[in-house]
């Protein structure tokens, strides 16, 4: 496990046997990439990972990891001053988002934690932080989010939205990708995504083609109603 030319590491579960991640990994101080997809993981993120001050590419995703997102992520900015993608979706993670996650300011950040347990308001100090993708999608997260500024997002990765959504205005930001088609679903009273680069048509349904063409313009090639038809 020493292995200093060791740059990879990704494990795969044959059997769906439950464990911790292993000790051992903590001792691969060269490692780049750590992959953990899917291995039936439990328990909680260790400070051990700290160790690994070399990754760039950390995916803990699809698992059963419990407890909180440690705050001493957020310092792997200082501990780990690569990593730029950090993958903690579909877990059964608790509590809020660390206010230290605002420390990650190099490059572009991704950051996936979609489908925990979360809850409380996001930090208004993420505001600071470069995001290329923030996905915190189907938790208990609460406030207001406008202090995001210039949000950049595949538009069309976007699976849910809670029914009492009344308002989305997603105006003058970097969001790519098409409209996604649960936006029929709701009852809108006000929408507005335009100023973005969005593309594609935009989904026939629901309040959509009731929106006024200032709704969506200045994309990269929105089209259908209510703005032109698609070539």
């Amino acid at each position: 496990w020493g292995c200093r030319e060791l740059l990879r590491l990704t494990l795969f579960a044959k059997r769906p046997v439950s464990r911790p991640i292993p000790a051992a990994v903590f001792d691969l101080v060269f490692l780049e990439e750590l992959y953990f997809h899917e291995t039936n993981l439990t328990g909680g993120i260790p400070r051990a990972i700290t160790k690994l001050s070399q990754l760039k590419y950390l995916d803990l995703s699809l698992n059963h990891l419990s407890g909180q997102i440690p705050s001493f992520l957020g310092h792997l900015k200082n501990l780990i001053p690569n990593l730029n993608t950090l993958f903690l979706d579909r877990n059964n993670l608790t509590g809020g988002i660390p206010a230290t996650f605002s420390n990650f300011r190099q490059g572009e950040f991704f950051l996936y934690a979609s489908r925990n347990h979360l809850s409380g308001e996001i930090p208004r100090k993420l505001g600071e932080v470069n995001f290329k993708l923030i996905d915190v999608s189907r938790n208990m997260l609460e406030g207001d989010i406008s202090f995001f500024n210039l949000l950049r997002f595949d538009f069309s990765t976007v699976e849910y939205f809670p029914t009492s959504l009344g308002t989305l205005d997603l105006s003058h930001n970097r969001i790519t990708g098409s409209l996604p088609v649960g936006l029929v679903d709701l009852n809108l009273d006000r929408l507005n995504v335009s100023y973005n680069r969005l593309c594609g048509q935009i989904p026939v349904g629901g309040q959509l083609q009731g929106f006024e063409t200032t709704s969506y313009l200045h994309n990269k090639c929105l089209c259908g109603a209510p703005l032109n038809k698609c070539k």
